[in-house]
Parts: C-alpha cells; structure tokens; sequence
C-alpha cells in the first residue's frame, strides 16, 4: 500500500462534525457522528494530517479550503447537498472542475446509482436481475400501473440514501395504501416515489473495493432474530437509526448462511458486473434480496457506504484481511490513483 503522510480534507456534513471532545455525548449522539469520529481518528493514527471542512448548503467552505490549505486529497463524507440525496454528485462534480484528487465514488457512477429509477434502467440494459417498478413523480397523478405488476409493492424514494421515509407501511398491498405511501413520499420526503414489487426473503449486501480492478467482499447478510412475527425484515429507517429498537428486534448482521458455492460465485460476478456497469469508482455495496427459490434480485447500488468500524462495509472486508485503517489507507490510495477525465 502506498504510505505517505497526505494533507487529508474530509468533508463532511457540519452537523456531524467530531467536536473536541465526546464527554458526555449520549448513545444517539455518538452513534450520529461515529463515521466521522471513526474516519477523522483513524487518519491521524495513520499519520495524516487531518483538516475538517463542515459543508451545509454552498460550497466556500471546501473552496477555501483548497485555496488556503491545499490538500493532497478530499476525503468525501457526504451524502446529500441542499437537502438533495441526488445532488452529492454535483459536489464532486466541482472537485473534479477544481482538478482536486478525491475519494469514493466520481460523479458520473454517483448520479447513475443514486437516482434509482436510472440504475434500474442500467441494470435492464446488462439483464441483471431487479424488481420491476415505476416511478411516482411529485406533481403528477398515480401513474398507470405496468401489465403484470405483482402485489404487494415497496414504496421508497428515488433519490434518498439511508432508508430515509421506510417503515413498515412501505409495504402497500392495494391502490388506496400505494396512493397513501405515494404521497407520504412527495410530502414528507419532497421526492418523486419509486414503487416496486416487493420481494420477501433475505437481506443480502456485499461490498465492492476498487476503481477498474475490484475486490468483493464476503457476502453479508442483515439478520433480526427477535422480529415480531408478521413485521417484515426491511431495513426501516428505525431499524438503521435507533439503538434501542435494534437491541429489541435482535439486529445483526454477519456473514451469509448457508449459500452453496455456485449462488456465492454468481453473487460477487454480479455485483463486480454493477460496479463496472454503473461506472462506480472508490467504494460501493450492493443490497439484494433473496427470494425462498433462491432467485437474487438486485435492490441498489449504494456508492460511498457507511464507513464506521464495526459496521457492515469494513466488518465484511476485514474477512479478506483488511484491518480498518488498512481499509482507510486503501480507499486513501484509491483515490489517490483514480484516473478522472481532467487528467486526459
């Protein structure tokens, strides 16, 4: 791995900056900025020198930060920009118009994965396995439904990250619950809706590593052990956010069971042809679901996952070897070899 000590800006939304100390932060709190925590700490351990830039909503804050303190690389926490899941790429987007090394995801892969109704069209275009679906847009009327649609359908976001507006009601089994969760959506997401058929079954993630060259990771698996019966094993955005439901519903995650060799192999060949297909870069996972035949359907792409330690992403490489700064130190250097279209 190539070990220098860089000049490292991580970018990260002002509300999760690490504050100088954590004495007396709740639970809830350090679990809100434990990527960041985890990140900024782990850079300095390694010898970095690490600038936090807190964004809100414009970009001087990272523009002065290259112009004054010129860093070797921009380490990208974020996930949305004025409010918008679908305009992170555009951030990046900057730093590339900036000629400014960065890491995860460059734009194009960004925007392509994020607007979820796109990346199902990509995935269409390769014949790689996802729910069929249609998409509400805000404004407009429930749309026509496609021949053949089977119920019960999800209901999500098009273009918000980290289960923002699931629940358990994302699951609609008729038109007066899909017109219900439709608006739910346009209201209080402010985004168009993405229905699709649902599929129950396991919940499968598996990570992918690398710019044109990739490695995969073990294929993980979200487990709830103490589900009560008929409540669906989604990842709701209680489930992902709130550490006491998870204690209560038994929430863990871990390697896949029980996957004979042939649907391991078919898993990672798929999930490194959407890496490629999609044209991501840096670090992705893809979530999939399992149907009881054991068909895989492919969910998302989700490009610049959570990098905390002890969560899925760095839990499923350390299998492969990586402890979490050399997980740090790889996606530093991946950066730092990404070949973006300003340098010719």
């Amino acid at each position: 791995m190539t070990k220098r000590k860089l000049r490292v800006a991580v970018l990260m939304h002002a509300h999760l900056a690490p504050p100088a100390s954590v004495e007396g932060l709740s639970e809830r709190e350090l679990n809100d900025i434990k990527q960041e925590l985890d990140v900024c700490t782990t850079l300095r351990a390694l010898g970095h020198e690490v600038i936090h830039v807190p964004v809100v909503d414009e970009l001087a804050p990272i523009r002065r930060a290259l112009k004054d303190l010129k860093p070797h690389l921009a380490f990208n926490l974020l996930t949305h920009f004025h409010d918008a899941g679908i305009y992170d790429s555009a951030v990046v987007s900057w730093l590339e118009l900036m000629k400014q090394l960065y890491t995860g995801c460059n734009p194009r892969g960004l925007l392509a994965a994020n607007d979820k109704a796109l990346f199902k069209k990509v995935l269409a275009y390769h014949r790689i396995r996802a729910p069929r679906f249609f998409v509400a847009p805000r404004g407009k009327r429930l749309p026509r439904l496609p021949k053949g649609l089977r119920w019960p359908l999800f209901v999500k976001s098009r273009s918000e990250h980290a289960s923002t507006g699931i629940s358990q009601a994302s699951i609609v089994h008729d038109l007066d619950q899909l017109q219900t969760r439709v608006t739910y959506i346009h209201e209080t997401v402010g985004t168009g809706a993405l229905c699709e058929e649902y599929i129950e079954g396991r919940e499968l993630t598996v990570g992918v590593l690398g710019n044109k060259r990739v490695e995969i990771s073990p294929i993980w698996e979200l487990f709830m052990d103490d589900l009560s019966p008929g409540v669906a094993n989604i990842a709701t955005s209680r489930v992902k956010w709130d550490p006491e439901y998870q204690r209560k519903i038994g929430l863990r995650t871990g390697p896949a069971e029980g996957l004979d060799d042939a649907t391991t192999e078919r898993i990672r060949r798929t999930a490194r042809r959407i890496h490629r297909a999609v044209g991501l870069s840096g670090y992705s996972r893809i979530d999939m679901r399992m149907d009881r035949e054991g068909q895989v359907w492919i969910l998302e792409a989700n490009p610049n996952p959570d990098l905390c330690f002890g969560e899925d992403f760095a839990e499923s490489f350390e299998q492969l070897g990586y402890s979490y700064p050399q997980l740090i130190q790889k996606i530093l250097n991946l950066g730092l070899r990404y070949e973006a279209p300003w340098m010719g």
